[in-house]
């Protein structure tokens, strides 16, 4: 039975040679993606910025409802005393971190083609696959595919979305970092209806790696909340690992959660499995020296025993 560790973590990422945050404040952070700087809604910077201006190419400004409404800015005019002086390349540019290459680009959904403060757990997940051979692993809600390519040099990588779109951008990320010969399967499919019947085929994995939204629907139509459905799915997760498998990773953005309650649900689902269960906060820290942490998620992890 996998111990549950009551004490929260925080996984921090750090900027790179491509992505920084730069300052946050008053519920917006200004972040550096390769050359452009964007203002973006962050609830949790509930302190001042440092910065009595922000120059920015690009600010998103949401919308009036919950959902994740909005629009972007671009172009000439001033928004909180930045000035958008450069234009923003509407079908993405290049970025990179270590061997992968990907595409960024301000999507509709206020992001930019990927989630940096997952850099952390893409160092964590290679650390405890590290001297495994030929690793099997699952990545449900894989998006455009910066987490598989980086899992992909461990070995096989399963990545499961339900958007067409989100895994053709994964398929191309794959091919500009040069990465096309790596063994990973592409699959558009509902995450729930995927793992389901890979219980049913007695699969089992090296690991599993999830990031569900709050809501969602399949290609077919099929509906996810977040509250109704992770149970079902973790369950089926769980039925996917063994002793010998080294970690599941569960991420939730967006939502008024715990993330003792997830690790409680992951506890529930392993008691079948050794090792031990942690949880906590996702993290981004501000360049510069002292620079604050600013909270984006949370999250449960599994750590086999093996």
């Amino acid at each position: 039975m996998a111990d549950l560790d009551l004490h929260p973590k925080l996984m921090v990422g750090e900027g790179w040679g491509d992505f920084a945050l730069l300052d946050s404040g008053h519920g917006r952070k200004l972040e550096r993606y390769g050359d452009y700087r964007f203002i973006r809604p962050e609830p949790q910077a509930l302190w001042s910025p440092r910065q009595p201006d922000w120059a920015a190419h690009g600010e998103f400004v949401p919308g009036s409802d919950e959902d994740g409404g909005g629009r972007w800015l671009f172009g000439e005019g001033q928004f909180g005393g930045g000035q958008f002086d450069r234009a923003v390349p509407r079908d993405g540019w290049p970025m990179a971190r270590d061997e992968v290459r990907f595409t960024a680009s301000c999507t509709p959904f206020r992001h930019l083609g990927f989630f940096p403060d997952m850099a952390p757990v893409w160092d964590w997940m290679g650390s405890r696959l590290d001297g495994l051979d030929a690793a099997q692993t699952l990545n449900l809600f894989g998006y455009t595919g910066v987490g598989t390519l980086s899992l992909s040099r461990f070995g096989p990588v399963t990545h499961v979305d339900a958007s067409k779109k989100s895994v053709a951008q994964a398929r191309a990320n794959a091919a500009l970092s040069g990465l096309e010969a790596r063994p990973v399967r592409w699959i558009v499919d509902d995450a729930a209806k995927f793992t389901a019947r890979e219980v049913r085929r007695t699969k089992r994995y090296d690991g599993i790696i999830l990031d569900p939204p709050k809501f969602g629907r399949g290609p077919d139509g099929e509906v996810w909340r977040l509250e109704e459905s992770l149970p079902g799915l973790i369950g089926d997760c769980a039925q996917l690992l063994d002793g010998q498998s080294r970690f599941l990773f569960l991420t939730v953005y967006a939502v008024r959660m715990s993330s003792l309650a997830i690790a409680g649900l992951l506890a529930e689902a392993l008691t079948h499995l050794p090792g031990r269960i942690e949880h906590g906060d996702l993290a981004i820290r501000e360049q510069g020296e002292g620079g604050r942490v600013l909270p984006t998620a949370i999250f449960a992890r599994w750590s086999g025993a093996a």
